[in-house]
């Protein structure tokens, strides 16, 4: 069988397998994907050729990276010390400890290969983790902890798994070769990660800035980013691929552009690309597993050596061993806890027993296994190779099996495990209408801002004291998204004198809070340093809008006018809380908020005098400007709420922040139906626009779903 025909054979079988776990629901669709895989072989007699030196590349590099990218950031930082213990200590007991009872068991595979295969048995399947975590009702630190743990243990159990290996094929082992490579192939790795994916990162965000913004070429890069970042790090730096595409993924979610807000259609059909691609690249594990298994299983039987029940006792035996290290483990980590601080949730023998059930083997095991060499360096076969499958094979399906049948005992609730790559996802109802604005009265772009300016006055209408932050947060959202428009699509003469009064009205901001600055100095308010710092910062502002009309002429210029507040909001903020977080703490909010005041009252004043009046300024540029500032005030009081321990919870701010784009999205699109039934746009542009509020409704859904 040629490899296209395999292919095209093992996409079927996959699609197969999971149209059956909708109906077999009390099984795993990764179990009935190895009883598939099984079948074909014994079956049809397929074989898969498989190459070792581009196994790791093919599944491992893009399965870790996408985890990665779903790194549940806020709750699993706040466990990173138990995280990390959990991901790289409990992985190398777990090795060593396990490996030696390996050893014990099979005298004939060598040490160095026993603890191999318990390394890479040790890393447990993320999305089979958190599945099961969350329906078992476990306390939320040890479920985000064993979540936490499942998506990085993988690089520290290849990496146990990589050294055995070396030293089984080639029979030399150094342990300060090795901790000195250890240390090498770590730091370089997960440095020459973040690297790379700042690098890569940066291009789209440039790509984008440039008006880049075709769909399909920003998925393809996404999706081909992990397999260069780990052919990179491997090939050319010899370092630990695997690392670097985890901190590559991990630095992908917390740096995506900000323009990728403004792509709903880019943010959906790249996930939707990943979904597919996980969906594909775990299910053929899975089934390779399946098909190898009888190869394994022949070779065992046949082995006079090996008996058979003895190597299926071998497997109990193992999977128990690594178990009860787990639940030890959890034990002593929950009682730890619990005696630093009593209002933790007591020390429970049921909570251990089920993160230890919870320790489900998945994907990495498999893909690592199944990348052992065939011979050593002499030539001679590998010891107890197809044994060592055998057990792995194994471990996974008892792992999986005791979960089934011991978690729904132990919660009394029905479990349904999922895997990598088959978690449900959103339903979507995407308008893909092909369109054509037609002859309406107003065009697209115009339309559009019609739309997002309504759905800033419902945005308006729902501020309350208790969710300004939000509002303005998304108010200014809004506003970006306007400017582009105007900018991509508004000829630059008509731009010039919106751009002109902005700029008016900004240098007249701008001296409202050098005056407060000035005068909380003279009044003795403000230390000299703080004084010097927010002077400095404001002739820097002041010369970059006095020098914004000089530049004109440059491309995409008008889109950057109302980034100058945003952008240094945001630095400010960041300079604030690394630098700042001290005695001066409290002055620099202070003279934040009061140069935000300054600014308004400055901009109210003005407006007020006879030559403003008649200038007629367009009162959206003051809105925008009021509102930068109103946001302004609220940060800072946000920041002082925490400075004083009141801290707000980022769910809540999430929780919020979803429900007001819902009510935004539903003003836009009343907007579309008001101007169609008003003859102000056709029905092909009305089409149009909802298939936009379509997109930017399903992102949020898709958002949901992810958190």
């Amino acid at each position: 069988m040629n490899i296209l025909e395999a292919v095209i054979m093992l996409v079927s079988v996959v699609l197969v397998s999971n149209v059956i776990s909708h109906y077999l629901t009390f099984l795993p669709v990764s179990l009935i994907q190895i009883m598939a895989g099984l079948l074909l072989a014994l079956l049809f007699k397929v074989t898969i050729p498989l190459r070792t030196d581009w196994f790791m590349l093919l599944f491992i590099a893009p399965l870790l990276f996408n985890d990665g990218r779903h790194f549940p950031k806020r709750e699993l930082w706040a466990l990173r010390g138990p995280i990390v213990m959990n991901a790289i200590f409990l992985v190398f007991v777990t090795m060593f400890v396990g490996g030696w009872f390996i050893h014990f068991l099979v005298p004939d595979l060598p040490l160095a290969a026993s603890i191999a295969l318990a390394a890479i048995i040790s890393p447990t399947d993320p999305v089979a983790v958190q599945s099961i975590s969350q329906q078992a009702k476990l306390p939320s630190n040890v479920l985000h902890l064993v979540s936490g743990e499942s998506l990085i243990n993988d690089a520290s159990g290849l990496i146990g798994f990589k050294y055995g290996i070396a030293a089984a094929v080639t029979g030399i082992f150094s342990w300060q070769q090795a901790a000195g490579d250890f240390f090498y192939i770590s730091i370089v790795g997960a440095l020459m990660g973040m690297v790379l994916m700042a690098a890569i990162q940066a291009v789209r965000t440039f790509m984008l800035q440039q008006g880049i913004n075709d769909v399909v070429l920003h998925t393809v890069l996404q999706i081909v980013t992990p397999f260069i970042i780990y052919l990179v790090v491997e090939e050319l730096l010899h370092a630990s691929g695997v690392i670097a595409v985890v901190s590559a993924g991990i630095v992908y979610n917390f740096s995506q552009p900000a323009l990728m807000d403004y792509l709903p259609e880019l943010k959906i059909v790249t996930e939707r690309t990943w979904d597919i691609a996980i969906y594909l690249l775990n299910g053929l594990v899975f089934l390779i597993l399946g098909i190898e298994l009888p190869l394994a299983m022949t070779q065992t039987i046949r082995n006079p050596s090996d008996n058979t029940w003895m190597a299926i006792g071998d497997i109990i035996l193992v999977w128990l061993v690594i178990f009860l290290i787990r639940v030890l483990w959890t034990l002593v980590n929950v009682t730890f806890k619990w005696i630093k601080d009593r209002q933790q949730q007591r020390p429970s023998l049921g909570v251990a027993l089920l993160s230890g059930l919870t320790g489900v083997r998945g994907a990495i095991t498999m893909a690592g296994v199944l990348s052992v060499p065939y011979t050593l360096a002499s030539g001679a076969a590998f010891p107890e190779r197809s044994l060592m499958l055998f057990i792995a094979a194994g471990v996974i399906i008892l792992s999986l099996l005791m979960a089934v049948i011991f978690i729904p005992l132990l919660t009394r609730s029905h479990i349904a495990i999922a895997t990598r790559g088959t978690e449900p996802a959103a339903d979507s109802s995407m308008d893909t209408t092909a369109v054509t604005t037609g002859d309406s009265k107003i065009s697209e772009s115009e339309a559009r801002i019609y739309t997002l300016r309504l759905a800033i006055n419902r945005l308006e209408s729902e501020r309350r004291p208790e969710n300004q932050r939000v509002v303005y947060d998304l108010i200014t959202e809004y506003q970006e998204m306007v400017r582009r428009l105007q900018a991509a699509y508004q000829p630059e003469e008509r731009l010039a004198p919106f751009l002109n009064e902005e700029l008016t009205l900004r240098r007249v901001a701008l001296q409202g809070e050098a005056d407060v600055l000035a005068q909380l100095w003279q009044a003795g308010t403000i230390q000299e340093r703080s004084y010097q710092q927010f002077q400095k910062q404001l002739r820097n502002r002041m010369r970059i809008v006095e020098n914004l009309p000089h530049k004109l002429q440059r491309p995409n210029f008008f889109t950057r006018v109302h980034r100058i507040g945003t952008w240094f909001s945001h630095l400010r903020y960041k300079i604030i809380r690394v630098r700042f977080n001290g005695p001066y703490y409290s002055e620099r909010l202070m003279i934040e908020k009061e140069t935000a005041k300054g600014g308004i009252k400055a901009l109210s004043a003005y407006l007020k005098k006879p030559e403003a009046k008649a200038a007629h300024y367009n009162r959206q540029i003051i809105y925008q400007i009021i509102v930068s500032y109103r946001n302004r005030i609220e940060q800072v009081k946000h920041l002082h709420r925490e400075q004083n321990g009141q801290h707000s919870r980022r769910a809540d701010y999430d929780r919020a922040m979803r429900g007001l784009r819902f009510k935004a999205l539903a003003a836009e699109r009343s907007g579309i139906q008001s101007m169609l039934e008003q003859g102000y746009i056709s029905w092909a542009l009305a089409a149009k626009l909802r298939q936009y509020v379509n997109y930017s409704e399903n992102a949020l859904l898709l958002g949901e779903d992810v958190d």
